[in-house]
């Protein structure tokens, strides 16, 4: 089993930064993907980005160049920066965790909210 918990979610102004949180607990392998994922009011839930511990990245195109996904992997905690933050950036964020083979994402936080106002 694995335990995921969240933090860093804040009010912010457009153009502000926020730094998130995941750290995660139980047994970790090098293959798996750590992923941010956000839902947005009256919006369905959306990728946002994803890094393997053992390294890679992935974003979607709506953060590509202003979010930044990284890891201290010896520490189990997967941060996601997100600068020049923007009004529909505001969602509640979540972390998630994929475990090769297996396809879907099986681990979830309970999602921290990120408010942005303009």
């Amino acid at each position: 089993q694995v335990h995921l918990v969240e933090s860093g979610g804040g009010v912010v102004q457009a153009g502000d930064s926020l730094r998130l949180s995941c750290t995660a607990s139980g047994r970790t392998f090098n293959d798996d993907f750590i992923g941010w994922f956000r839902q947005g009011p009256g919006k369905e839930r959306e990728f946002v980005a994803s890094i393997r511990w053992s390294g890679g990245t992935s974003y979607s195109d709506s953060v590509k160049g202003r979010f930044t996904i990284s890891t201290i992997s010896a520490r189990n905690i997967v941060f996601l920066q997100m600068n020049n933050l923007k009004p529909e950036d505001t969602a509640s964020y979540y972390c998630a965790l994929r475990r090769p083979p297996a396809a879907g994402w099986d681990y979830w936080g309970q999602g921290t909210q990120v408010t942005v106002s303009s």
